[in-house]
C-alpha cells in the first residue's frame, strides 16, 4: 500500500507539492480549513488560475486516480509518513512581526495527531528561528514527542513562482534543513522521490536564512532598476537603453523596473529576515529597498495624474482604465499585487476607475471584467499594471479609437514608446517619459 502525504495548506505552494508526490506514487491527503477549496479539488478541479502548465490536468489524474483528495480533518495527519506544511506566513507591519497565528494553528492541530516516526516539514517561509522557537515546542508539547527522535522536523524552503510552479518544484535546486542530522537524512531521501535538481542538506537555521536571504536579495536589485528608473526620469534618459548597455559589461544584470513588487514571499521576507535578529543588528538596506519597491504604485499613480494636467484634465472624473490586478503575468495571483494602491489612490482622488485582468474574476470583493473593449471605451488614461502576454497583442490603432483621451501608463514596458507616439498616443513608461 503507498505510504501516506499530509499536505497542510492547499494553495500556490501546497497544490503543486500534493500533485507531485500524487504522481511519484504517494497517497496524498491535503488540508485545508475552505470547505469550497476541499469540495473543488475532490472534484478534480484546481483552484489556481492562470497559464500553469500541466498543473491543472494532473491534478484531475491524480484525483481520478485516487492518490489525492482533500480534507478539513487533521485526524488525516495519524500514521502519516511525512506532513507538509505550506500555510501563509505574513508580516504585520504594523506590529513589525511575523504573522504566525496560520503556522500556529496548523502546528497546534498537527501536533494534537502526530504520530511516532512523521517527518514533518515546514515549506512557508519563516524567519529565521521560527523552527526552533516556535514550530518545534507546539509540536513537542501537543505530541509528547520528542523532534529528531520521535518524530522529524525541518524545512524544505519552497521555490516556486506563479506561471511554472510545478516546473519550479521539480527541476529547481532545493535547500533541505532538518532538526539534527536524523531529520535532514529523513527529508533528502523524501524529497529526493520528486526534485530532480539538487537536494542541499543544512541545519534548519541556516535553510531560513537561505530563504529569506534569496528573496531579500531580488528584492534589492528590483528596488536597484527603480530607483535608476526614477533616476532615468529626472535627466530625461531612457532606462531600458541604459539596462541594455549596463548588462553588457561584466558581472551586470541590472533587473527590470516596475510598477511595484507583489505576491505572498517579496514583499515580506526581507522583513522576516530583519525580524530575525531585532535587538542585535538594525539592516539598513533591507529597509531602503522596501520602501523604494512601496513607492512605485503611487509613483504610477503621480503619472497619470501629471499625465492628465498636461492636457487641463483634472483626475477627479477622468476615466481610468487599469489593465491588470495579479501581481505577475499570466496568473491569478493578486496577493499585494501593486493594482491594489494603485486602485486605492485613484478612486480616493476621484478618478472612474474600470479593471480588466484575463484572469482574476473577483478583487476585493468586486468583479473584474473581462473585456478588454469595454474597460477601454471612453478612458482618458490607460494604465499597464500587469505583464500579461495578452496585453502585448493589442493593436495602438484600437487602443486609440476606444479611448476618449489616448494617453497610456506603462508600468511594464508593454509598449515602445516610438511607435505610441507615431499612433498619435500620449505615452509615459517608468524610467521613460
Amino acid at each position: 500500500m503507498p505510504k501516506k502525504i499530509v499536505v497542510v495548506g492547499m494553495g500556490y505552494v501546497g497544490i503543486p507539492v500534493a500533485v507531485a508526490f500524487s504522481m511519484a506514487g504517494f497517497n496524498v491527503i491535503g488540508i485545508n480549513r475552505s470547505r469550497k477549496k476541499v469540495d473543488q479539488i475532490n472534484k478534480g478541479i484546481s483552484p489556481i488560475g492562470g497559464r500553469e502548465p500541466s498543473l491543472a490536468p494532473l491534478l484531475k489524474k491524480m484525483v481520478k486516480a485516487r492518490r489525492l483528495r482533500a480534507s478539513q480533518d487533521f485526524k488525516e495527519c495519524v500514521g502519516a509518513q511525512a506532513i507538509i506544511v505550506a500555510v501563509q506566513t505574513p508580516f504585520n507591519e504594523e506590529e513589525e512581526r511575523p504573522d504566525y497565528s496560520s503556522l500556529e494553528s496548523a502546528m497546534n492541530d498537527i501536533g494534537a495527531n502526530l504520530s511516532q516516526g512523521t517527518i514533518v516539514v515546514v515549506e512557508s517561509t519563516i524567519s529565521p528561528g521560527t523552527i526552533e522557537g516556535v514550530v518545534k515546542p507546539i509540536l513537542e508539547s501537543k505530541s509528547g514527542l520528542v523532534a529528531g527522535e520521535g518524530f522529524y522536523l525541518g524545512t524544505c524552503p519552497e521555490r516556486v513562482r506563479p506561471g511554472r510552479l510545478l516546473k519550479n518544484l521539480i527541476e529547481l535546486d532545493r535547500v533541505v534543513g532538518g532538526y539534527g542530522e536524523k531529520s535532514t537524512k529523513k527529508m533528502l531521501s523524501l524529497y529526493r522521490f520528486i526534485v530532480k535538481g539538487n537536494l542541499y542538506g543544512v541545519d534548519c537555521l541556516t535553510a531560513e536564512v537561505v530563504k529569506t536571504v534569496e528573496n531579500a536579495y531580488r528584492d534589492a536589485q528590483i528596488a536597484f532598476a527603480n530607483e535608476v528608473a526614477m533616476i532615468c526620469e529626472a535627466l530625461g534618459v531612457d532606462v531600458y537603453k541604459v539596462r541594455e548597455l549596463v548588462n553588457k559589461s561584466p558581472y551586470r544584470n541590472m533587473h527590470m523596473p516596475g510598477a511595484g513588487v507583489g505576491g505572498h514571499c517579496l514583499p515580506k521576507d526581507s522583513l522576516l529576515l530583519a525580524y530575525s535578529v531585532a535587538g542585535k543588528y538594525k539592516p539598513m538596506m533591507l529597509k531602503v529597498a522596501r520602501d523604494i519597491n512601496d513607492t512605485m504604485p503611487l509613483h504610477l499613480v503621480n503619472l497619470v495624474e501629471s499625465s492628465l494636467s498636461e492636457i487641463k484634465m483634472p483626475i477627479r472624473g477622468a476615466r481610468i482604465a487599469i489593465l491588470g490586478l495579479a501581481y505577475v503575468g499570466n496568473s491569478d495571483d493578486t496577493r499585494n499585487t501593486p493594482a491594489g494602491p494603485i486602485l486605492k489612490e485613484l478612486e480616493k482622488m476621484g478618478a472612474e476607475v474600470r479593471v480588466q485582468d484575463p484572469y482574476v474574476k473577483m478583487f476585493q470583493g468586486k468583479k473584474v471584467s473581462r473585456r478588454l473593449r469595454e474597460v477601454l471605451k471612453g478612458a482618458d488614461c490607460l494604465v499597464i499594471v500587469t505583464d500579461h502576454d495578452s496585453y502585448r497583442k493589442i493593436g495602438l490603432k484600437s487602443i486609440k479609437n476606444l479611448m476618449r483621451t489616448p494617453i497610456i501608463i506603462d508600468g511594464r514596458n508593454i509598449f515602445k514608446k516610438e511607435r505610441c507616439l507615431r499612433e498619435g498616443l500620449i505615452y509615459h513608461g517608468i524610467g521613460n517619459l
